[in-house]
Order: C-alpha cells, then structure tokens, then sequence
C-alpha cells in the first residue's frame, strides 16, 4: 500500500475501497505485516477493505477495523469479491486492489472492468 500512496485520484463524492489480498512467502513476519496493512488502510482514509484470502487476510481485516476503517467484507476467493464488489460499487468510488502475485486479484479488477478474467 505505501507504493500506491499519493498516486491515486481523490473520489470527490466516492469511496475508497481497498481490496487486498494476502501477501504470499513473508515467512516469521506474515502476521504481522498484513495487521500494519490493515492500520494502514485506516490512516489513509480507506472507507471499506475488502479482505480476500484466509487467516493472512483475516489479520488484515481485523486490524484495519481496530484502527479504524468503518466497513470491513471478508471473503475467501477472488470470484466472490467480484461478485461482492458488482454489487456494491458505485460511479465515483476508487478501487484499488493489490496482494501478491500468486492471489491472483487482478481476476478482480478484469471482472469489474469486463474484461476476460485470465489466470497464471
């Protein structure tokens, strides 16, 4: 997240939605790193976190809710938050989507932009 901070446009009347995965291969400091993710999500204003994934993400979730963050969706595949994200972005909300490149979220971002959803 710190990599995508300043560089995105403001929603005048939008949201900002995180959707972050689990970020793969951290080893001892895992747990850890996906929490200050979390913290970090509410200092920057994130309005929902979407957390895909399983106990890495629920980390995640958890402490971007701790610290702040007013809506908070869990889910544990990239299909459902699509279908999750369909339903409930609006025009003006920014999305950003970031994990490691083994979540494979970009599947997330092609289906919100109907584009073919491909995989490694």
């Amino acid at each position: 997240m710190t990599e995508a901070d300043g560089d995105t446009t403001e929603a005048a009347a939008g949201r900002r939605i995180a959707v972050l995965g689990e970020m793969l291969e951290l080893g001892d400091e895992a747990v850890e790193a996906h929490r200050e993710v979390g913290r970090m999500a509410a200092e920057n204003g994130v309005d929902l976190v979407v957390a895909v994934g399983d106990a890495l993400a629920k980390q995640l979730a958890l402490a971007a809710g701790a610290a702040g963050v007013p809506d908070i969706a869990m889910v544990g595949d990239n299909a459902t938050a699509a279908a999750y994200l369909k339903s409930i972005v609006r025009p003006g909300d920014v999305v950003l989507v970031k994990a490691s490149r083994g979540g494979q979220l970009w599947q997330i971002a092609q289906a919100l932009t109907g584009q073919p959803v491909t995989s490694l």
